[in-house]
């Protein structure tokens, strides 16, 4: 079992005749992901490695039945690019693209929300399941190991160190999401915390948080109510100032609300093991899985 993306999953990558959409696209079929088609509008019955492209999503959902969307449009582009996909009914949309203005997002959401499709993102570095060999996004696939761990991150550099600190532990992960640090993002902690309690694979969940918003805050309310699986939870930004944005659009303490200490704070009442050193991760996600 895993969450989000399997064996079954067959992916279309929009923006596939771009730079960063070609470059991908050959990472993730190299990983093992079913990638079936390809969307570049004005770019039909071309082939990028050998994955067949269409003009519009409809075209590849009725020509190659996908399921999920790789998005690497533009910024510009992004949110239409983001709707098109959700109009078709396809299940899972990642979306990397960094810069979607947060306006645009916020009629995305509205757009979603009587949609069955799930968006992961924007600005984000995807989702992958090491034990189906599916990676949807941009994640290093070769620190991944299969195993019995879920990942939920803001960072994606921090997602990456704890899924190497894992695998050098010989602790494998059953899925990885990074969901994005912009302000508006698709899917957040706790739809995804209960995607894993849910999941008889995962054994424990590594979250990975940063100062700004509510959304952690929100993870331990549900932590405290609903997770019986160990979680492990690290906040970025610890010494960051008041005011000042820190590295993702969405990680700003505004009003002296949402900072590290407040967030770390409350998931430790909640019953998560909260750290103030994310080189800890590792060793803490061994220890409560050895205690659980």
């Amino acid at each position: 079992m895993s969450i989000l993306c399997n064996e079954d999953t067959r992916l279309m990558v929009q923006g596939i005749t771009g730079r960063n959409g070609r470059f991908h696209t050959k990472q993730c079929l190299e990983y093992g992901t079913r990638i079936v088609a390809g969307v570049s509008p004005g770019k039909g019955g071309a082939q990028v490695e050998g994955v067949p492209v269409f003009n519009t999503v409809h075209q590849a959902v009725q020509a190659a039945d996908a399921n999920a969307s790789l998005i690497f449009v533009p910024a510009p582009g992004g949110a239409d690019a983001i709707m098109e996909a959700a109009d078709e009914g396809v299940e899972l949309v990642v979306c990397i693209t960094e810069g979607i203005p947060a306006s645009d997002m916020v009629k995305v959401k509205r757009f979603m929300e009587d949609r069955a499709s799930r968006l992961i993102g924007p600005n984000c570095p995807g989702v992958i399941t090491p034990a189906a060999k599916c990676k949807i996004g941009i994640m290093p696939g070769f620190i991944h190991r299969p195993g019995s761990v879920g990942v939920i991150s803001r960072s994606g550099t921090l997602t990456y160190e704890t899924v190497d600190q894992l695998s050098r532990l010989g602790i494998g992960q059953s899925t990885c999401i990074g969901i994005g640090g912009d302000p508006v993002v698709g899917t957040g902690f706790v739809d995804l915390l209960e995607l894993f309690e849910n999941d008889p694979q995962t054994q424990g969940v590594a979250l990975i948080g940063e100062i700004g918003g509510n959304a952690e805050e929100e993870a331990a309310q549900f932590i405290k109510e609903n997770m019986s699986k160990p979680v492990v939870a690290f906040v970025a930004g610890k010494k960051a100032p008041p005011g000042k944005r820190m590295g993702h659009a969405g990680a700003i303490i505004s009003g002296g609300k949402g900072t590290a200490a407040e967030k770390l704070d409350a998931m430790r009442e909640a019953g998560a093991i909260a750290l103030d050193d994310p080189s800890a991760i590792g060793e803490a996600m061994k220890k409560s899985l050895a205690d659980s």
